[in-house]
């Protein structure tokens, strides 16, 4: 069977600061992660019908036929992380950054997965926070208001936030030991507006904003 196209729901997920954990006590390291690989993630990705498409050291690759599903994967991960880290000093813990994308991706023969929607996650992934969740604007459409924290929203400029949230538009850091915080990328800016005189107005001026889902 050769290659073929679907739309398929990816995360992308990489531990935060895997090199400096394993350079301050590798050993010790390595057992936390098969720890934390067979108790928590791997039966997440299976409650919530996930694939492991592909593993890359600290990395992991997943596909999932619903976007909310993956998306309550990560919440259920990110949660139990933050329940394990209690404790623990900061240079310690053991942190996932999550980028969650739902578009067209290209299968291989050996069901390895290739195209704009793994490479969309994998860029999410990297602009996250840690302990934070970074959605796509496609993903977050499907699942605002699917999932019952979404009904919640905030602002940058404040708003109302329940304990845990989905909501947006808003870009912030994620506190220690915090539940998950779900942000898709900022939308795109407007134009900036004329100025009298016939000039752009300075950059404060223009609006912009993203989409987030977050708890505290």
């Amino acid at each position: 069977m050769g290659e073929g196209r679907k739309v398929a729901a990816i995360l992308a997920a990489d531990v935060v600061g895997y090199s400096r954990l394993t350079g301050a006590d590798e050993e010790a390291t390595l057992a936390r992660m098969r720890t934390l690989r067979s108790e928590l993630f791997n039966p997440a990705v299976e409650a919530h019908g996930g694939r492991v498409v592909k593993r890359m050291g600290d990395g992991v690759i997943v596909e999932f036929r619903s976007v909310v599903e993956a998306v309550r994967c990560a919440i259920e991960v990110t949660k139990g992380l933050a329940e394990r880290n209690a404790g623990v000093p900061p240079d310690r813990r053991i942190e996932v950054r999550t980028g969650i994308h739902l578009g067209d991706v290209v299968e291989e023969a050996d069901r390895d997965l290739m195209g704009d929607g793994v490479n969309i996650a994998a860029r999410l992934e990297g602009i996250c926070e840690p302990g934070g969740v970074c959605l796509s604007e496609d993903a977050w459409r499907q699942v605002r208001d699917r999932l019952p924290d979404t009904s919640s929203s905030t602002s940058a400029n404040g708003g109302s936030r329940t304990s845990p949230a989905l909501c947006g538009p808003m870009l912030w850091p994620a506190p220690p030991q915090a539940v998950p915080r779900f942000r898709p990328p900022m939308s795109r800016p407007s134009p900036r507006p004329e100025a009298k005189g016939g000039r752009r107005a300075p950059l404060s001026a223009r609006s912009s904003g993203c989409s987030t889902i977050s708890g505290a």
